[in-house]
């Protein structure tokens, strides 16, 4: 009984959350799963996500802000990435998502190389995008060649 309650209110949760979400927001979600994924914050990131966000969503330098600190607050309140990877699913075709996963590349690539947390990341992020491995292998070709 327990058991359906927790399952009852985490439904609730990521009901509501997926109405607060549109795909810029749920990309740089994502994105600061890999920023922290080895526990520092640098600028070169921060920068990174922000041109990364305007690139892939058309998102104006004023809202990018707003995005990045709304982002960086669900990642602290968020107990992982399942719900953006769902809304991206359902709002994404195959082509966009290679995109968002091309843009996790490129943070994990902004420092000094990759981070084996931030590749496990990227890697879970990708299965749950439902991107073959061969895309995935693609995405990161695609952003090393961009550095």
């Amino acid at each position: 009984m327990l058991s359906s309650l927790r399952k009852l209110f985490s439904r609730e949760e990521d009901t509501q959350d997926s109405a607060t979400l549109d795909p810029a927001l749920a990309a740089a979600a994502l994105m600061f799963e890999v920023v922290l994924a080895d526990h520092e914050i640098s600028q070169t990131e921060l920068d990174k996500v922000k041109n990364l966000l305007q690139q892939i969503f058309s998102v104006e330098e004023e809202a990018v802000m707003s995005i990045v600190l709304d982002a960086k607050e669900r990642h602290q309140e968020s107990v992982g990435v399942h719900a953006y990877t769902s809304f991206l699913n359902d709002s994404m075709n195959e082509e966009e998502k290679f995109s968002v996963v091309t843009a996790l590349w490129q943070i994990a690539l902004a420092e000094d190389g990759i981070d084996v947390m931030e590749e496990h990341s990227i890697r879970k992020t990708a299965d749950l995008l439902h991107l073959p491995h061969s895309r995935f292998i693609q995405a990161k070709l695609k952003a090393k060649a961009t550095v």
